[in-house]
């Protein structure tokens, strides 16, 4: 089978991932680049010589074959590039979030589907060996069912350093939206169940670089029973991340105490935590290699995973923070849900 004929459209700090795992992939040609920034089309050119580069989508699609696109741009501003990638039936890969706002993600989902292309999230950390052990330990494994959990996530993120996306600093709830997006969409794949309410609050410490809210702890409710406490920081106090997930099951517990890795549990009465296997994984690499082949399969006619419809169910969990945070209630997410359906 051909190559997929993709462009890559936003060349910033995530996208060098994007074009090393394009680059190296056998079932991917990279047939385009854009990005607004003559300085990143200029780099392009020198970096992919003789490939069409231009300042956006409607630029360059008339001028080459292509299957698909890969948005690595910011949140806020895709409406064009969406309706673009709708109008010629091109397949859509988007880093997420998909939008900013919840509304507008919902809006680019209906346009996708009204479009009859896929829409797929790069929710990388789905792809990640951990993840998908985990996700497995707590089906079939010894500890039982989950019943509750903790998930922890504290670190110090200069939003300065030249090598991570700037926008963020300048977002409204940045952690939200840029950070516990993946640990809101880890709960629900894993687990397998919907959030029914949140209990949350938002706020910044006073040594913030960044212009919203970077700390994020939620009490979440979901449909089968399970409450997980989450705590999530940007500007923790201290740099080494702390990242730990612990789940407690009836007949034991599973905890995850390496952002990559270092997957345990233990029976009840296990004197000691018993380490679970994982093969080699290169991080950021071998997750987004994963992700992008899933892409090119759905593209092929495989059954999708990370569908706009699908994660327009974690963005919701971010605006029930946000509601919550400000009312200082809980918030039912039927009220969100009806509210987009409205």
């Amino acid at each position: 089978m051909t190559p997929l004929r993709l462009i890559i459209t936003g060349l910033g700090a995530r996208a060098r991932t994007w074009l090393q795992v394009a680059s190296d992939s056998p079932d991917v040609e990279i047939v385009g680049l854009c990005d607004p920034d003559p300085a990143a089309r200029d780099r392009a050119r020198e970096a992919y010589p003789g490939r069409p580069v231009a300042a956006a989508l409607e630029d360059i699609i008339g001028t080459v074959g292509v299957e698909a696109v890969l948005l690595c741009t910011p949140p806020a501003g895709r409406l064009a590039q969406i309706t673009v990638c709708c109008d010629h039936g091109l397949a859509i890969l988007a880093e997420k979030p998909l939008s900013d706002d919840v509304a507008t993600a919902a809006r680019f989902v209906a346009m996708a589907e009204a479009a009859g292309v896929p829409l797929i999230v790069g929710l990388n950390f789905r792809y990640l060996a951990v993840t998908q052990a985990m996700r497995h330990l707590l089906t079939d494994g010894p500890v039982g069912s989950p019943g509750f959990g903790r998930f922890t996530y504290e670190r110090w993120r200069d939003g300065t350093q030249s090598w991570l996306n700037s926008y963020p600093l300048t977002m409204d709830h940045p952690m939200l939206w840029e950070q516990s997006i993946h640990h809101f969409d880890l709960m629900r794949y894993v687990y397998g169940v919907e959030p029914v309410s949140i209990q949350a609050h938002t706020f910044n410490p006073d040594w913030t670089m960044y212009a919203g809210d970077t700390n994020v702890s939620a009490l979440i409710h979901f449909d089968s029973g399970l409450t997980v406490n989450y705590q999530g920081t940007w500007q923790a106090g201290h740099e080494p991340m702390n990242f730990n997930w612990r789940t407690d099951c009836d007949g034991g517990i599973v905890m995850q105490r390496d952002m990559f890795g270092d997957l345990a549990f233990a029976r009840r009465m296990d004197p000691e935590m018993t380490p679970v296997p994982l093969p080699d994984h290169t991080p950021w690499i071998s997750d987004a290699r994963a992700l992008l082949n899933g892409f090119v399969a759905t593209c092929r006619g495989a059954a999708p995973d990370c569908t706009g419809r699908d994660h327009l169910q974690s963005l919701m969990m971010l605006e029930g923070c946000i509601r919550a945070s400000a009312r200082r209630e809980s918030v039912d997410m039927e009220e969100i849900r009806a509210g987009l359906a409205a």
